[in-house]
């Protein structure tokens, strides 16, 4: 094999959608603002499980959309499928990326989901149900392919480079970012959609995760049961759970020589990452091995503790999740960690699993640019955190020149991605 080609990747565009908003720019200006996009749910008729509050995304309509017909959503009934194309599409016209006969083998997708199209399967088990055999769609199996998201945006925009799925829990959105880069750094590629996408609010996966205890329930005693936008509180003394929430992250990435071959608008460069796992429990952190991820990362990148001015944290609101996070910060960054701001993208769009990387990827990177630093919403003290800065309740204006954006996953997987101000 050929030696890599080590070049520079960076952040040339980014779209996302959230419960703030479908698009990078309404779900920005939302959460710059200090908002929160959790509600009740109304996907579905949950009776008086309390597990209610959700992030839903408010205004997708793929029909908006002249490559989307009525038909084509009636097939494609998977909605991950009609969100990633939109946000490659949208992402690709942004940045002003032409797809042509020439570059085309040189343009991939990595993007990939937790749950996949399970929304699909679920109405083939109801048709199968119902009506028997012949009320399954012959849709239903690349319905629920991990890779059918990425596939259909690459011939929608006619890409021939890589195209590949991860599937590693709520640390997805991050291996395909760290990923993607090490493709375009070794010469594989010039340019890679990278994120994930998800649509898990689903009766089954809800209660799945409400019946594990892991979601945040709205009864009696707790602060939400009057108001949902106060149910997603990462670092807070009274964190009880995490939000389910609907999202799609996707962040372009390029090889800074191409991306200004091009004319590319590059935001951000892509300096450092870290992957590895736990090897400990399926949903128990283990201190140890998240600490040498965020230090690999940061080592990745070659910068000094004191260096890194942002965190974006995986911060989901459990007790055990945000006590174990920052007890791996307190192992790496020490006497630093206190002047660090880190805050939780979660506190106000909630908890998107294979999605959330790629959302809080985007997020950073926006606020590199911006010049600001998202909050956490919510918060209240937790004495054994008081000494950190959690950026509580409103945007702060702040030049960062380097930020960690950390992720971990069900089933043990890690990931950290560090991104910089770009600097040519």
């Amino acid at each position: 094999m050929r030696k890599p080609d080590n070049k520079r990747v960076v952040v040339v565009g980014s779209q996302i959608s959230t419960s703030l908003g479908h698009g990078m720019e309404k779900s920005w200006a939302a959460a710059a603002a200090g908002k929160s996009g959790i509600g009740w749910l109304t996907r579905f008729d949950c009776g008086d499980y309390a597990a209610k509050a959700v992030g839903e995304i408010p205004d997708f309509d793929p029909l908006a959309y002249d490559f989307l017909t009525e038909r084509d959503v009636y097939l494609w009934n998977a909605g991950f499928i009609p969100l990633t194309m939109a946000l490659c599409h949208d992402v690709a016209q942004d940045a002003g990326l032409e797809i042509n006969e020439k570059n085309a083998h040189r343009v991939g997708a990595m993007i990939g989901s937790a749950i996949n199209g399970n929304d699909s399967y679920e109405s083939n088990l109801t048709g199968l149900a119902q009506g028997g055999p012949l009320k399954v769609s012959p849709f239903c199996l690349p319905n629920i392919c991990a890779n059918m998201p990425a596939g259909k945006a690459s011939i929608l925009l006619g890409f021939t480079g890589p195209v590949m799925a991860p599937a590693t829990a709520c640390a997805t959105g991050n291996h395909c970012i760290a990923e993607s880069a090490k493709i375009i750094q070794r010469g594989d590629a010039d340019v890679m959609f990278a994120g994930g996408v998800e649509l898990p609010l689903l009766p089954a996966i809800l209660y799945g995760f409400g019946n594990m205890r892991a979601l945040l329930m709205s009864q009696k005693g707790d602060r939400s049961l009057s108001n949902p936008a106060l149910a997603s509180r990462p670092y807070s003394g009274d964190r009880a759970g995490f939000v389910l929430a609907e999202g799609g992250g996707i962040v372009l990435l390029a090889s800074a020589e191409y991306a200004q071959s091009a004319g590319l608008p590059i935001m951000a460069e892509i300096i450092g990452q870290h992957m590895n796992s736990d090897a400990h429990h399926y949903t128990n952190p283990r201190v140890e091995t998240i600490s040498a991820c965020v230090r690999g990362a940061v080592e990745d990148a070659d910068v000094a503790l004191d260096e890194v001015g942002y965190i974006n944290g995986h911060g989901t609101s459990t007790r055990v999740g945000d006590k174990t996070e920052i007890a791996c910060l307190r192992n790496v960054f020490g006497e630093h960690l206190p002047r660090i701001p880190i805050s939780s993208n979660k506190s106000q769009f909630g908890h998107s699993l294979a999605a959330s990387a790629a959302l809080e990827a985007a997020m950073t990177v926006r606020g590199l640019v911006e010049d600001l630093i998202l909050p956490t919403l919510n918060l209240s003290i937790d004495d054994s955190f008081a000494d950190l800065d959690f950026v509580p309740d409103e945007a702060r204006k702040a030049r960062v020149d380097i930020a960690i954006s950390n992720s971990f996953g069900f089933g043990g997987p890690n990931c950290c991605v560090v991104f910089k101000r770009w600097d040519e």
